[in-house]
């Protein structure tokens, strides 16, 4: 009987153990509570099983070769270790769930704010780019923008000073044509022709929106998207 049971008690451990992923708010709480109900249902009817076959063995034991009571003893802790690991699971769930939701209600408060972040895109809202670099030197530096199929937008000169630079696109293309808004591709470059030098940048945009990416919260600025980790500042 004991290997039926040990059996019985690996499955339940098993189920308690799957990881819950997490694909949004919503759906990690409800897989992860689904995952967390199986298991113990799982574990209720094993325990079940347990429970009826030792009555059976203790009915019909032989009387002069009992059952040792510490095989019993030890099914008892498995079991017992069982059921607490699907209660820590089962709670630990709701905790991630019941954290998720704090993080989008504070998250919310963040909507309409402008916002510093590190991406490779500019966010154009309202026809207007914003964008902020730190140059070593005064000199001429060379942006230039891209939409997605790699169109070249915009391919201009800054004449730059040494340090913080605040540079304002007004959404014109090559052709003085205002381009939709949405995120496009920019790059930012210092030095000389020949030995150029690429500039890092923040990009500076108004939060429109938050979602829960499979890696946490996302952050949108109109049509650019970024991680919360991509965040430098937020203004008012």
């Amino acid at each position: 009987m004991s290997t039926t049971l040990i059996q019985a008690a690996d499955a339940a451990a098993a189920a308690a153990s799957v990881p819950s992923s997490s694909s949004g708010t919503s759906s990690t709480g409800s897989a992860a509570s689904a995952i967390g109900t199986n298991a113990l249902q799982q574990l209720g009817g094993n325990f079940q099983q347990f429970l009826t076959l030792l009555m059976a063995q203790l009915q019909n034991q032989d009387p002069t070769s009992p059952v040792d009571t510490n095989e019993f003893t030890s099914e008892l802790v498995q079991f017992t270790g069982v059921q607490q690991e699907v209660a820590t699971n089962s709670n630990l769930s709701q905790l991630i769930s019941l954290t998720q939701q704090g993080q989008v209600l504070q998250s919310a408060q963040l909507v309409g704010k402008a916002a510093d972040v590190t991406s490779s895109a500019i966010a154009l809202q309202s026809s207007s780019g914003t964008i902020q670099f730190n140059s070593p030197a005064a000199q001429t530096v060379a942006v230039s923008i891209v939409d997605n199929n790699g169109n070249v937008v915009l391919d201009g000169t800054i004449n730059a000073q040494a340090g913080n630079n605040l540079w304002v696109w007004n959404g014109q293309n090559l052709a003085g044509v205002t381009v939709p808004d949405g995120a496009y591709r920019i790059a930012v470059e210092g030095g000389t022709a020949s030995a150029p030098q690429a500039l890092s940048f923040g990009v500076i945009g108004t939060v429109t929106g938050l979602t829960q990416g499979s890696n946490g919260m996302v952050l949108q600025l109109g049509g650019l998207s970024v991680p919360m980790s991509a965040v430098l500042s937020i203004g008012s």
